[in-house]
């Protein structure tokens, strides 16, 4: 059978744990050119579409001799599909963590129905055992968020970070640090009662439990936890009833020193469109920035992404991915993966001419976004002063700071050398390219407002 044929293959391209863990329990079935393959969950699903579904792709086109042109993957909604308790991430409460019996995985419209058992949790909210804080990579753009969420172990709980609000752009490892925090939890206390959910799966509970009269039961369940996490509470805009119960929830947890995290994309009094109450209640807390990573933290992030898959990612190559994939974690994980799933299709070793062919495209769209051009351009513009005077020669505070903040991110993000960089800048030597940078990266340390303006202008132009 052909998917018998691309598990033998995926066995040995992937780590033991990853293949046990998310490959394995996969079924699979074929139909015209097409394979299907189903997984338990949507959370499952999204795991194999952004990792391994090109690789998989790659070898049943290859297995087949092109038979199969398409693989697809969904969630297995067919009833009396088993899995044994071995082959399920980690659940979201420890009442579950105990459980040795085979699970059933119910139809997507039985999730969220109750049972016998009222602490039982719907499958849809599972914390990613991938998420722990041994895999998650530090730099300077979230280490204080890091140490944040460690410490909320020790003091679990504690007025001073709770709630603890993380906030940034998407893909910087918001949902990664939470989730730790509860896996770290579950492991340090396997009866701790912890629930991991979104704010769309909030709402979808919600209402389902209006509908079926289980209001009380939805309540209980939400009220007796130990820890709570919730990602992207800014889309609870515009959900009234949800808000409100939401609301409540929260300050019955708070009330009994029950630990909150919650995640947005912005700061919490930007969310203008939540409920005043609500907003100021996520200030009680401690709130915690991610920004989006330097390249030191990019390449550390790829060299160990390839480290935990068993892949062999020579430096220059992960400097030369970092130097072109800027914006998130979650682009530069899809730009690894592709790397990995060429390499082993053309059954070569990574090298620089991989690299540049699996991201092909990817240089094609930043040739024309990022360039020194543009991003004088934007920098001309942010400062108001003319772009002939950011590339002249006058050397005025007006005119040199600017200039010098433009270099850096010349250098951070079209990877240029250093004496291209100097050329667009009026002909300069490459040393007065090398000290605006080191310039840069001492204001960014010493001026809040240069540091301020810095990640403005890095938003602006990765936007």
């Amino acid at each position: 059978m052909l998917w018998t044929d691309c598990l033998t293959r995926l066995r040995q391209e992937l780590s033991d744990n990853v293949f046990a863990m998310w490959i394995r329990p996969l079924v699979a079935e074929e139909v015209d050119d097409v394979m299907r393959l189903y997984a338990p969950n949507p959370y499952w699903t999204r795991y194999i579409q952004d990792n391994h579904l090109e690789l998989i792709s790659i070898l049943a086109e290859q297995l087949s001799e092109g038979r199969i042109r398409q693989v697809e993957i969904l969630v297995d909604s067919r009833p009396g599909t088993i899995l044994s308790s071995s082959e399920q991430p980690a659940t979201t409460t420890a009442a579950l963590s105990s459980q040795t019996t085979p699970i059933k995985i119910k139809k997507e419209s039985d999730l969220g129905a109750s049972s016998q058992n009222p602490t039982k949790i719907p499958k849809k909210r599972q914390l990613n055992p991938l998420f722990s804080f041994s895999l998650f990579v530090e730099g300077r753009s979230n280490q204080m968020a890091a140490e944040t969420c460690r410490k909320v172990l020790t003091q679990l709980g504690a007025s001073q970070h709770n709630p603890l609000f993380l906030y940034g752009p998407t893909g910087l490892g918001k949902t990664h640090l939470m989730q730790a925090v509860g896996n770290a939890l579950l492991q340090a206390k396997p009866n701790a009662r912890v629930m991991y959910m979104t704010s769309e799966s909030f709402v979808q509970d919600f209402v389902s439990s209006l509908q079926k009269g289980k209001v009380e039961e939805f309540k209980k369940n939400c009220r007796s936890l130990d820890l709570l996490l919730v990602d992207d509470i800014h889309l609870l805009a515009g959900k009234e009833a949800s808000l409100v119960e939401f609301f409540y929830t929260f300050n019955a947890l708070l009330d009994e020193s029950k630990q909150i995290i919650l995640t947005s994309d912005r700061y919490p009094k930007e969310l203008t469109e939540l409920d005043p109450r609500l907003v100021s209640r996520f200030s009680w807390g401690l709130s915690v920035g991610v920004e989006p990573p330097d390249i030191e933290t990019r390449i550390e992030i790829l060299l160990k992404k390839a480290e935990n898959s068993g892949v062999d990612l020579p430096r220059n190559c992960a400097l030369f991915i970092a130097q072109q994939v800027v914006a998130n974690v979650r682009e530069l994980e899809g730009a690894l993966n592709k790397v990995v799933a060429i390499s082993r299709f053309k059954g070569t070793v990574i090298d620089l001419d991989v690299v540049r062919e699996s991201l092909k495209d990817v240089l094609a769209i930043r040739a024309r976004t990022i360039s020194v051009e543009n991003i004088q351009r934007v920098v001309s513009e942010y400062f108001r002063i003319p772009l002939k005077e950011l590339v002249g020669p006058k050397r005025t505070r007006i005119y040199a700071r600017p200039r010098q903040l433009a270099m850096g991110l010349a250098r951070e993000l079209t990877g240029d050398s250093f004496p291209e960089i100097g050329m667009a800048f009026g002909g300069r030597d490459h040393s007065t390219v090398m000290h605006a940078c080191e310039k840069v990266t001492s204001l960014r340390q010493e001026d809040p407002i240069f540091n301020e303006d810095y990640k403005n202008l890095m938003r602006l132009l990765q936007s």
